[in-house]
């Protein structure tokens, strides 16, 4: 929940100061666009960290043994990897001439998987190789698509998104 939640929280609250303060990359076009807001970013994170905290004191009460261990670090790293996932991809998306909003297959649904994976190999390692067994990584890129589509329609229809994708 960690890394699913602060995407959504971001769209939601968000607006405000984009992150590139309306900087141009040197190809002429926005760093990230305006859809990419400090205060988005903000809340979003904080969101997977509340409810990444949530999960763990549930987990405590409830004896979950068959999940992943979730430990604060790695709850901050879902989080913040997941919005930065999103910036990374805005960045290459923005390179390849693609608008606000526009869909990229593939990159729309996992960029919220691949920012908190790659930074959980750099800092918590041991956590991975222990905790995302080869069945959990197939889940991982089952619902990932499932959910998104999902939350994506769900904020088009309440007015939060422009797209449904």
């Amino acid at each position: 929940m960690p890394a699913y939640v602060p995407n959504p929280v971001a769209a939601f609250l968000g607006g405000g100061r984009p992150i590139d303060g309306g900087r141009i990359y040197r190809d002429g076009r926005r760093i990230f666009g305006d859809g990419k807001t400090w205060r988005g970013f903000g809340a979003g994170v904080a969101a997977g960290i509340i409810f990444g905290i949530i999960q763990i004191q549930v987990y405590g009460v409830a004896g979950f043994t068959r999940l992943p261990e979730l430990t604060i670090p790695v709850v901050c790293i879902l989080s913040f990897g997941a919005l930065f996932g999103d910036l990374v991809k805005s960045f290459f998306k923005r390179r390849l001439g693609k608008d606000r909003g526009a869909p990229w297959l593939l990159a729309d649904q996992y960029d919220l998987v691949i920012g908190p994976l790659v930074l959980l190999l750099i800092f918590q390692f041991s956590w991975v190789v222990t905790y995302i067994t080869l069945p959990i990584l197939f889940w991982i890129i089952v619902i990932t698509p499932l959910l998104h589509r999902a939350v994506n329609i769900i904020g088009y229809i309440a007015g939060i998104k422009d797209v449904p994708w």
